[in-house]
């Protein structure tokens, strides 16, 4: 399998970047093929200035994120919950890389659109302080509705798995680390050859 992960939280050595070096690990170790990128890291710009109403030049790391999308069979987000939705940083991201021709297309005649990203699945791994049930209650799961179902499935990108690691702040080290044991379990196993 193809597999392209980006860490959606802009600081890499936070725990969100641990839980993206072991995803990476565990699946070059199951055999995948693997890319992956940093928003932190990325040099680009991530407000769409002119909105939709023209195409803004992409920088050459959202030139390689596109390239990525095209060519990962499974596409792994991970990030965290900031106010009940992603980082701003993710929501630029989004905003400047799958537009109108790369990832969907609208019809003239209808109010659909075409899928330009289907044959892909996703993973969203997504760490947050709060209590599972508070996001699901309070906010209604919000960052999921966005990225899970206004973005990913908007661009034909399913089936879209979910991992929700709730009341972060409050782990140790000897939970922290069984999180990312279970993160092992989470990715993609060998393909056994039948």
């Amino acid at each position: 399998m193809k597999i392209y992960i980006l860490l959606g939280h802009p600081d890499h050595e936070s725990f969100n970047g641990k839980i993206a070096e072991t995803y990476q690990r565990t699946a070059v170790e199951n055999g995948h093929e693997v890319r992956a990128q940093q928003l932190g890291e990325m040099n680009f710009d991530p407000v769409l200035w002119k909105g939709y109403k023209t195409v803004q030049e992409l920088e050459d790391d959202l030139k390689t994120a596109q390239e990525n999308i095209l060519w990962c069979d499974k596409w792994v987000i991970i990030y965290p919950v900031w106010w009940g939705s992603m980082p701003a940083l993710l929501k630029g991201f989004f905003d400047r890389t799958l537009y109108s021709g790369f990832a969907y297309r609208y019809h003239t005649e209808d109010p659909l659109w075409d899928k330009l990203l289907k044959g892909r699945s996703a993973d969203l791994i997504t760490t947050c302080d709060a209590p599972g049930w508070w996001i699901w209650w309070q906010y209604r799961s919000s960052d999921l509705n966005s990225i899970k179902r206004a973005t990913l499935e908007f661009c034909g990108i399913s089936p879209v798995r979910v991992k929700r690691i709730t009341r972060l702040k409050y782990k140790d080290d000897i939970q922290r680390n069984k999180i990312l044991k279970g993160i092992e379990k989470f990715v993609p196993p060998k393909k056994i050859n039948q």
